[in-house]
């Protein structure tokens, strides 16, 4: 079974790291088109049209011509696809508009831009970044990445040669993150970590132990203090809160995301899905000062919190994670900072503490009535993968793109909260794309009791054992505790 899925992940490998086949060039451009041979286990040939966006090998493919190479086999699609949205229907047969397996055209490309569109796989709404370009003939075709593609069909794409891709239709999709790090594909990430958050046990980690700036997802620890607060009854979560003038100016500011005026009131519950879904900054500022009386006091306790549960890479500076200057004459420009496996250890306490919690991060969108405003999830691969119950993104220039990621799994021995953590990529698109990567490797090791891949590292990580003191926390901790049992 370890040589099949050795010999499998090799094979994904060649996918994701998409660069590995060369496109034959029909002209230059900011979108550089080619086309590659695509060959199924149907037997047939084909020839399907590539761009590169922005990079050479950072190649999507096209949708429609492979959706003809796949016409005869067991993974066979139906497409159809508009201006703005695309709609995939696994197991019908694709209906052809008469462009397809063509050579590109003479013509200059069109403006194109990568965005993240709206698609329908089966009528289930989930979001990918895609290329959709019209057609000579009015007809609109899309573009999307190899490894996007082959997880929503559940094959295996491979690259024997350069030019050429094959798609095993019999393969299951599959990664391998020690050999994806072997070629180099977490060189442009600070820090990668997968583990099961029930049991500490770690499945795979890159520079995991090493401390970087984690942007919003600092509001993790607003959110467990605000928990705390509310398990003591120094908040209720219906409790109003009246808005001060700082949160207001933070919200005035360009960091601002909900418009909060000084002197109104929010419930402590609409902070809570206010910072924890669209990571608004002025919602964690205003959690803090309504806990510690000032957000200078909150970030002590931050800082306590850290160290009570065993940290030792964190520190705060402010509740919500921007960049924090000093007051000196030159000023220093911090940010919170924090490793990987430390990461883990709060999600982890999170989780097992407060599992309420996923209630808010599982949600796609929620209104805030005392401001009668709709606010939706950041977190991409909710919309994706309905294992996703949470948790948060986080962005700056200097921690890039970061994402904690929860996935609940089940093996009819008890409940299981996987975590993926993915810490400074170069922007969103990567932040999503490593990150369900990662996701689809935990969910399949979890289920299949595939081979953990450690890469020089402790094999767990051993939760705190700081108990909650406070009865609600100690009652939710103990039936949670009982049902996994």
């Amino acid at each position: 079974m370890k040589t099949i899925l050795q010999k499998i992940s090799s094979l994904v490998l060649s996918v994701v790291l998409i660069g590995s086949f060369l496109p034959v060039r029909a002209f230059a451009g900011f979108e550089i088109s080619g086309t590659c041979q695509v060959q199924t286990d149907a037997g047939g040939v084909w020839a399907v049209k590539t761009l590169d966006y922005d990079y050479d090998h950072n190649t999507y493919l096209s949708l429609r011509d492979t959706a003809m190479a796949l016409r005869d086999t067991d993974k066979a699609f139906s497409l159809e696809i508009t201006k703005n949205s695309v709609s995939l229907n696994l197991g019908n047969v694709y209906a052809p508009v008469g462009e397809e397996n063509a050579p590109w055209g003479e013509e200059e490309l069109p403006e194109v831009s990568l965005r993240r569109n709206e698609c329908k796989v089966n009528g289930e709404k989930v979001f990918y970044f895609t290329v959709i370009m019209k057609l000579p003939s009015g007809s609109y075709d899309c573009f999307m990445m190899a490894a996007d593609l082959a997880m929503i069909l559940d094959v295996n794409i491979t690259a024997p040669a350069a030019g050429s891709l094959q798609i095993r239709t019999q393969e299951p999709f599959y990664i391998s993150p020690a050999s994806l790090e072997q070629a180099g594909y977490f060189y442009g990430v600070n820090s990668v970590l997968v583990g099961d958050a029930t049991t500490g046990e770690l499945y795979y980690q890159f520079q995991s132990d090493k401390s970087y700036p984690i942007a919003s997802t600092s509001k993790l620890m607003t959110c467990l203090l605000a928990l705390d607060a509310v398990g003591t009854g120094q908040i209720a979560l219906e409790g109003q809160v009246v808005i001060s003038d700082a949160v207001q100016a933070l919200a005035d500011s360009d960091d601002g995301v909900i418009p909060l005026k000084a002197g109104e009131q929010i419930t402590v519950q609409e902070l809570l899905r206010g910072a924890l879904l669209p990571s608004s900054n002025e919602c964690a500022l205003c959690l803090a000062e309504a806990i510690a009386g000032s957000e200078e006091v909150f970030v002590q306790r931050m800082n306590q919190k850290a160290l009570e549960l065993g940290l030792s890479q964190a520190v705060f500076f402010n509740s919500h994670g921007l960049p924090s200057y000093t007051e000196d004459p030159v000023p220093a420009k911090r940010q919170n900072r924090m490793s990987a496996e430390d990461m883990f250890r709060l999600v982890s306490y999170l989780l097992k503490v407060y599992p309420q919690v996923t209630d808010i991060t599982s949600m796609e969108e929620a209104t805030l009535e005392s401001l009668d405003l709709e606010v939706r999830n950041t977190n991409p691969l909710l919309y994706n993968l309905p294992e996703v119950t949470g948790l948060k993104t986080g962005t700056t220039n200097k921690a890039g793109a970061c994402l904690v990621t929860s996935l609940a799994a089940d093996d009819g021995n008890g409940k299981h909260d996987l975590v993926v953590i993915v810490l400074g990529t170069e922007d969103s698109v990567e932040r999503g794309r490593v990150s369900g990567l990662l996701a689809k490797y935990a969910l399949h090791t979890f289920y299949t009791g595939g081979e953990r891949q450690n890469a020089g590292g402790a094999d767990r990580v051993p939760p705190s054992e700081n108990l909650p003191i406070h009865a609600e926390a100690a009652v939710d901790w103990v039936l949670r505790t009982a049902l996994k049992r």
